[in-house]
């Protein structure tokens, strides 16, 4: 895992620590190689595949995050790497996957769009599909964050996770389980992309009509399969606004001098918004800062 992930820091958050009235701590994964978590499950799903299946190369479907996260790990593992983007994905992340070595294909606007896409080029070039989230092995690597925050801050009450597709909250809520079961663990997800809440409301996963929020990598229009059955019952959920992220995103880069996309923003929006009220230390998931600094300094202008 760690000659290719960085072990990332959970940064002490003075300013919050005093709002909140407990020891709040910022878990930078915008400091991973690819600028976000993703390259957790990414480099756990191609090194867990057979040799004769990864050398035929993978394909994946992926708003930025994820996309950049395979075609790095493809990179180290020396293997071709295809990924399925939408038409509207932002230039650092289309730039981003490309950096890396990674073949982009764009796909119309929508999750369901680029997995259609994804599974044509799969089923005709032999391709391994590397789903975003909803698979064993992603989960499996998105949840040593959860690993690593129960050694760093061993008394941690809460942990806060953004939510979109939901394979990161699935591993955190699996890791942490089995080592701090009385943690509690908070989903924040985009008042315009309430997937996994209204997966909890319904108690099965179910369809959004539509998603839209300026936290472009929190969008999916459901929650995965196996990730809703990792946390039902098992987690909290909250939403923020998009002036709450976009305050927030600013907030971090002005206050915290830390990058973050309007994603990785989310759970300090929850925290600084009162969404949170926790009994004791927090942890909040900054999880990708895939963000160009002028459009957050601009932002910061207008919050």
């Amino acid at each position: 895992m760690y000659e290719v992930v960085v072990r990332t820091p959970a940064l002490p958050c003075s300013p919050l620590s005093n709002a909140l009235g407990v020891p709040t701590y910022l878990k930078l994964e915008n400091r991973q190689p690819t600028g976000a978590f993703k390259l957790r499950g990414a480099w756990t799903f191609i090194r867990r595949l057979a040799p004769q299946v990864r050398a035929r190369g993978v394909v994946t479907y992926s708003s930025g995050n994820h996309g950049q996260a395979l075609a790095y790990a493809a990179q180290r593992a020396e293997v071709r790497a295809v990924v399925v983007m939408p038409e509207s994905a932002p230039a650092i992340k289309v730039e981003g996957v490309r950096r890396w070595g990674g073949e982009v294909v764009f796909a119309g606007s929508t999750s369901d769009d680029r997995r259609r896409r994804a599974l044509e080029l799969a089923a005709a070039e032999g391709l391994t599909v590397a789903p975003p989230y909803d698979h064993c092995d992603i989960i499996a690597g998105q949840g040593t964050v959860g690993l690593e925050i129960v050694e760093d801050v061993p008394d941690v009450a809460m942990i806060a996770v953004p939510v979109g597709g939901g394979g990161l909250v699935a591993g955190v809520v699996t890791a942490v389980a089995a080592l701090r079961p009385k943690v509690k663990i908070c989903a924040v997800e985009p008042d315009g992309a309430r997937a996994l809440g209204a997966a909890l409301e319904a108690g099965h996963p179910v369809r959004l009509d539509r998603s839209h929020s300026i936290a472009d990598g929190l969008l999916p229009l459901a929650v995965g399969e196996l990730n809703f059955a990792l946390v039902a019952g098992r987690v909290l959920a909250c939403a923020v606004s998009d002036e709450e992220i976009a305050s927030a995103t600013a907030w971090l880069y002005r206050t915290m001098r830390v990058l973050a996309e309007p994603s990785g923003a989310a759970t300090t929006a929850a925290a600084r918004a009162g969404r949170l009220a926790p009994d004791g230390p927090v942890v909040l998931i900054v999880s990708g800062g895939n963000v160009d600094p002028e459009w957050v300094t601009a932002l910061d202008r207008t919050t």
